[in-house]
């Protein structure tokens, strides 16, 4: 009864349209004012957009290359019920599943599902809410969009993580459970044992051994509490890609690795993301390895020269204790000679120096070739940028600068040998 009392005043408020087109339309026929009407009757059928109610909920953050879901609560406040097709509209760069068939009836509520898999680090927020609301038949929609904000933070993937196991295997035999008789300026007195042939004669300990009825040896440990001070370098040699991704990319996921080795090991850990200015810092955090996945989540690199003098004084202002610092950077002969190199005795002179840079792969591969003369030109250009990397490796190797340079893969490892090679012989 009630439907028939719709339909028959919707008729009624068609009479006046239909009037209107029937003579403009007479040489259409009678059919097309028909299928216009039937038209109409299904657009005022269509349930409302506009009196539509959102709510977000789901993840905040996730991992690059990995999924995560947002859940959008969708209430209809409305006397009628909406048939509609939703779109959650992201950028494309968060991999949004968007698009959902959506039926709500009237006074209730839905909740949809969208899916991310996002293919970029940063900070993905949600444009809008889209909802195109049909007819009882299809045939007309009412469409609406709305702004419900979200926004996903993206973090570095991290795929260094797979060589920590090994890494801490050795950080424990370093750690006295295996004690070293190695003395230098970063170890501690652990214990004393008996004397096996191998040891360093100038480990043993005369008095003890005057004590005991066999020659007795001191072992060391290397000392804990240490400060390693972690600098990306975000100008413009960080933009270079390798492979797919930025160098950026390549040393954040060495500098995580060795974030987490040296938190286990003891040691505090500082994070500064610098090129003319500060882009990101953590200091002491005890959350460690959450506080650096997010602060480098939003870094991307900047296509400016960067001030290597800003960035040392910005160094020695944060750091006062002598500390390891560790600079990932790029090993280009031009930027080092007019940046680092004026004022590297500032930061040597108080500081254990580590520079890490991202080779390219690819740069091996063309001086190994000699297929055609292209490829020897090839060759010869590729052997002078190895030639010029290894000329600026020595010239830090002689002011006391310790040098990591290593493809993306084999960085992170790499990196971290050196860090627990440096501890064991006492040198942070």
């Amino acid at each position: 009864m009630a439907v028939t009392g719709r339909l028959g005043l919707l008729a009624l408020l068609a009479a006046p349209v239909v009037g209107f087109l029937l003579p403009s339309w007479a040489g259409i026929g009678l059919a097309a004012v028909v299928l216009l009407l039937v038209v109409v009757l299904d657009l005022v059928l269509a349930g409302s957009v506009r009196g539509l109610q959102f709510a977000r909920s789901g993840a905040t953050s996730v991992r690059l290359g990995e999924e995560c879901e947002v859940t959008l609560t969708v209430a209809n406040p409305g006397g009628r019920p909406v048939r509609a097709w939703l779109r959650d509209a992201w950028p494309p760069s968060a991999g949004a599943d968007d698009r959902h068939r959506l039926t709500l009836p009237a006074g209730e509520r839905r909740v949809v599902t969208t899916r991310l898999l996002p293919t970029r680090r940063g900070d993905r927020t949600a444009v809008r809410v889209t909802v195109r609301s049909t007819g009882p038949l299809g045939l007309a929609a009412r469409q609406g969009s709305h702004d419900v904000p979200w926004t996903v933070r993206v973090l570095p993937p991290f795929h260094s993580r797979k060589h920590l196991p090994s890494r801490l295997a050795r950080l424990q035999q370093l750690d006295g459970r295996n004690a070293v008789l190695i003395r230098g300026q970063g170890t501690e007195f652990d214990s004393l044992r008996e004397y096996v042939i191998g040891d360093d004669v100038r480990s043993i300990d005369w008095r003890a051994s005057a004590r005991a009825s066999d020659v007795m040896v001191r072992t060391w440990r290397p000392e804990r509490d240490r400060h390693v001070v972690l600098v990306l370098d975000t100008g413009r040699v960080s933009a270079g890609r390798v492979g797919d991704a930025p160098r950026l990319d390549a040393a954040m996921d060495a500098a995580l690795l060795l974030a987490v080795l040296a938190a286990r090991a003891g040691d505090r850990v500082d994070l500064l993301a610098y090129d003319r200015q500060v882009h990101a810092a953590v200091q002491g955090s005890t959350d460690l390895l959450p506080a650096l996945v997010n602060a480098m989540a939003t870094l991307e690199p900047s296509l400016v020269e960067t001030d290597a003098r800003g960035m040392v004084a910005e160094v020695l202002r944060r750091t006062r204790r002598r500390a390891l610092v560790v600079l990932l950077t790029g090993l280009d002969a031009a930027p080092l000679e007019e940046g680092l190199f004026p004022v590297l005795s500032k930061l040597t002179s108080r500081h254990q120096l580590m520079i890490a840079s991202v080779a390219d792969p690819r740069v091996a591969e063309m001086a190994a070739g000699r297929g055609d003369a292209e490829a020897v030109y090839d060759a010869a250009a590729a052997e002078r940028v190895l030639a010029e990397r290894r000329q600026v490796t020595a010239r830090l190797a002689r002011h006391g600068v310790e040098v990591v340079d290593a493809v993306p893969e084999d960085l992170p490892p790499r990196l971290a040998d050196r860090y627990l090679a440096l501890k064991a012989a006492g040198r942070l």
